[in-house]
């Protein structure tokens, strides 16, 4: 069949995960490529909006901390100047009975009233007896919260949370996910800190973490997606994908161009492209993956930042009196994502949802709170109230006032959210993703290869040049089949200052008998 296009790799998507391909792609300068996306600019489950009052939010709490030199240095070549950046240590608090306890819960209990104190350490002490003696693995998440925290930590802080992040009882939930994600506590550390009445210091990966000075999240992959050639990009519709052709390995584009490929990589959510494939058999397993929706709730308020809320990053909300699980204080990050001082604008209502008595537009300064609410056909949400049930939360957990200004909103439904780790997850994807990858297609991404522990920005660009790179020269993807090896080390071993001597004359060179520095052969030499 006959295409308007040929191409050695089609990417679909200019989310994180595609871009990290077209770098990979751009870099070796060998097969032949194009990357398409719907949207006019790239950034995908990464970007960023603007209201009309000129706030900025991020789809979704995206902080830049990273386990690979190739990530850092993709980014350092978009945005290269020192002030295209800045640098936070993470200020993180869990909110609980009217206190502020700092993350990790777990390991902060020292903070709790005396009477929670008791719960949580004999919770913790049963745990570690339990411990001991357990010889199988837990059989799901709440199993692992149990054997970790016990009943105490567990049913004050880990099930209500965990259900107000994934929208799914913790019970629907596996383990196999969790890595790095979930600080399991040092019981001898916790002991000491309720007897002297101290606080645990810094956790995870992203206790220091970077942010872009302009544009939000979303300006760095606008940034990305600009250092690669124009000719290679088809944005908007006439890069929407209508029709994927699995078969005769064509795309049909919105415009009506189609583009034969040899090697598809493809950051759609899996369920999506197989819909778009027509494949019954592919569409009936896809089922099988639960997601859930965010919504993403936005509030400018004019006046100072309160000294109450000082230079708190992002905060978690475990309780009922809210129905937000997270929120960030979006203006710490900075000064660009929301109006400058001297911006007039108008009251549109009081927090308590009295009216102005003027709509005269006045002077800032201004400050602002990004919220996450999930929703699944467990929990539903009541989209239509939701940002006035957000704003009554944020009086009920003190980090507004009934009497606060409020002169701008934000409310976007993301209907794919969350990847849900649930109970069948694994049995759906060692199935799917291999029966794709037959037919040449790489499934990757967020959404893409389904897996939330390699979610991260960085993770998902990585996803997206090792899928290059295992099209090329056959090497292993380590971020889609180990996640915790690679997030238990630095990975330096690609660079985007290596250079490749490319000049295929064969079909055999074209296939990925390229000499290329793999991991494997890097740890050799070493």
């Amino acid at each position: 069949m006959c295409a308007d296009i040929n191409v050695d790799v089609l990417v679909i998507g200019a989310g994180p995960t595609g871009l990290g391909a077209a770098k990979r792609l751009n870099q070796i300068n060998g097969p032949s490529w194009l990357i398409v996306d719907s949207n006019e600019k790239a950034g995908g489950l990464a970007s960023t909006d603007v209201t009309p009052e000129g706030f900025l939010y991020d789809v979704g709490g995206h902080v830049i901390f990273s386990h690979y030199k190739y990530f850092d240095d993709c980014l350092d070549e978009a945005l290269p100047k020192e002030d295209d950046w800045h640098t936070h240590q993470r200020i993180s608090y869990v909110r609980y009975k009217g206190l502020w306890v700092p993350y990790p819960f777990q390991n902060n209990i020292s903070m709790l009233p005396k009477e929670d104190q008791v719960l949580c350490m004999d919770g913790l002490i049963d745990a570690a007896m339990e411990c001991r003696v357990a010889n199988t693995k837990p059989k799901d998440f709440d199993e692992w919260i149990l054997r970790n925290t016990g009943e105490g930590i567990a049913n004050i802080f880990m099930r209500p949370y965990n259900y107000k992040v994934w929208a799914v009882p913790t019970t629907k939930m596996q383990c196999a996910w969790l890595g790095e994600r979930v600080a399991a506590p040092n019981l001898k550390l916790v002991t000491k800190n309720v007897v002297l009445n101290k606080i645990a210091g810094n956790w995870g990966p992203n206790a220091t973490f970077r942010f872009p000075a302009r544009d939000g999240t979303g300006g760095i992959w606008i940034a990305v997606a600009d250092t690669l050639p124009e000719d290679k990009k088809r944005f908007g519709k006439k890069g929407e994908v209508e029709k994927v052709d699995a078969e005769n390995k064509i795309v049909t584009l919105g415009d009506g161009t189609t583009v034969k490929y040899n090697k598809l990589i493809s950051t759609m959510a899996v369920d999506a492209l197989v819909e778009k494939m027509g494949n019954q058999e592919l569409v009936t397993l896809s089922k099988g993956l639960f997601y859930s929706t965010t919504h993403v709730v936005g509030v400018g308020i004019r006046g100072e930042r309160p000294e109450r809320i000082g230079d708190k990053c992002w905060l978690y909300f475990p309780e009922s009196n809210c129905p937000f699980y997270r929120a960030t204080i979006f203006s710490n990050y900075s000064p660009y994502n929301q109006p400058e001082a001297n911006v007039k604008l108008p009251t549109m209502y009081f927090a308590n949802g009295a009216n102005a008595e003027s709509s005269e537009a006045k002077e800032g300064p201004y400050w602002s709170i990004m919220l996450e609410v999930s929703e699944s056909s467990m929990k539903p949400v009541d989209q239509e109230n939701l940002l006035k049930d957000c704003i009554q939360g944020l009086i009920n957990t003190e980090m507004i006032k009934e009497e606060d200004e409020i002169v701008s909103t934000y409310h976007r439904r993301f209907d794919h959210g969350y990847p849900t780790p649930s109970l069948e997850r694994e049995g759906v994807l060692t199935e799917l993703l291999p029966k794709l990858l037959d037919m040449d297609i790489y499934s990757r991404g967020r959404f893409g290869s389904w897996r939330y522990e390699v979610g991260n920005q960085d993770h998902s660009f990585m996803l997206g040049v090792e899928a290059v790179d295992n099209i090329h020269s056959g090497a292993v993807e380590l971020t889609l089949n180990y996640p915790d090896f690679v997030n238990g080390r630095q990975n330096t071993e690609r660079r985007l200052a290596q250079s490749f001597v490319f000049a295929p004359t064969t079909t055999a060179q074209l296939n990925g008998s390229q000499d290329l520095p793999t991991r494997e052969r890097a740890g050799s030499r070493a």
